[in-house]
């Protein structure tokens, strides 16, 4: 059994589920109310067109994906055991490692495509709606990012199914993790900032170790080149840094965080007591 039998089981079992349905329509939902509000918005500030949903689309998305990317991955290996299919597939000619990544790359690329068909809707929209030209360059832009972002959560969720065989203590383990990336994604920085004094370097430095503020410098500093919502420590990054290597870091560092965090769980999953 190859690792592409794997992949289309798994497939198959996602579909069964009505997991890649999910995922359109959470996009879908979050891009409609996005679309309804930033447009009654737009009549009170003076302005149409779709830079509002795209700019509001972004910061929400920073904020879903990793959860999303999580609640996919974190509780596959545990899953696989209690019902019985890791055993029952193992028992055939099937090396683990291809059951590992044959698993865990049907997740990633159901999370992936339906935002891409997402992205393509919100601009599709805002071309009949408003008659703009589709924003091909920040679409792939932020497709790049956000892939890049979904990358590293599910290898941070491979890690948590790997190490972690309690199904309970995966749910509190996922929500710790999302929680340090997302719910905290300011709160550290701006204390930091405010106990210590710090330059804006150091901010910065320890802001990008975050693989969600990387991808977020990366998604805004395209439609705020600026970065006024930042502040100071925008400024400094639109001056210093620029939108490029904002963009370079927001896809090269959470594809790091990905791949590292992945060859640890796989490695686990090796070793490990599989059944």
């Amino acid at each position: 059994m190859s690792a592409l039998a794997i992949a289309r089981l798994d497939l198959a079992a996602i579909r069964r589920s009505r997991w890649l349905w999910f995922c359109l329509i959470a996009y879908a939902l979050l891009a409609v109310v996005l679309v309804t509000a930033s447009s009654r918005e737009s009549i009170v500030l003076g302005f149409t067109g779709s830079g509002r949903v795209l700019l509001s689309f972004s910061h929400a998305l920073v904020l879903i994906l990793p959860l999303i990317a999580l609640t996919a991955t974190a509780p596959v290996i545990q899953r696989a055991r209690e019902d019985g299919s890791l055993e029952l597939l193992l028992s055939q000619p099937l090396a683990p490692s291809s059951w590992f990544v044959a698993t865990f790359a049907v997740r990633y690329l159901a999370l992936v495509v339906p935002l891409a068909l997402a992205l393509v809707g919100i601009g599709l929209w805002g071309q009949l709606a408003y008659g703009d030209p589709i924003p091909w360059t920040f679409l792939v832009r932020a497709l790049a990012i956000s892939a890049a972002l979904l990358f590293a959560f599910c290898g941070i969720g491979a890690c948590i199914s790997a190490y972690v065989r309690d199904p309970a203590r995966v749910i509190t383990y996922l929500v710790i993790a999302w929680a340090l990336g997302v719910a905290l994604l300011d709160f550290g920085v701006i204390g930091m900032l405010l106990r210590w004094r710090v330059n804006a370097q150091v901010v910065f430095g320890v802001a990008i170790a975050n693989p969600v503020e990387a991808a977020r410098l990366a998604l805004l500093s395209h439609l705020q080149p600026d970065l006024a919502t930042y502040g100071p420590v925008g400024l400094y990054l639109a001056q210093r840094v620029g939108t490029a290597s904002l963009f370079l870091i927001g896809v090269a560092w959470p594809v790091c965080v990905g791949l590292v965090t992945g060859l640890v769980a796989f490695r686990k999953f090796r070793r490990s007591d599989r059944v």
